[in-house]
């Protein structure tokens, strides 16, 4: 798990702010899709839900960081 993180974390890190963004409207299309069919008794992977919410987050700050010019 620890290796999958590190490569989306890398793959994040060589993107454009304009990328970051559609990658971030896309994972909150999916945390919306995963909470709809969690409310329908639809989803069988309930751990999904998490992963993209941490996802979410971790995008945030790689956004963050781009925008203080920090190394990311």
């Amino acid at each position: 798990m620890a290796l999958k993180k590190a490569k989306f974390l890398d793959d994040l890190k060589d993107k454009t702010e304009e990328q970051l963004g559609a990658e971030l409207v896309s994972a909150k299309k999916e945390l919306f899709n995963l909470r709809f069919q969690n409310a329908t008794n639809q989803l069988n992977n309930t751990a999904r839900i998490a992963e993209v919410r941490r996802n979410i987050a971790r995008i945030n700050t790689v956004i963050t960081k781009k925008r203080m010019g920090l190394t990311v």
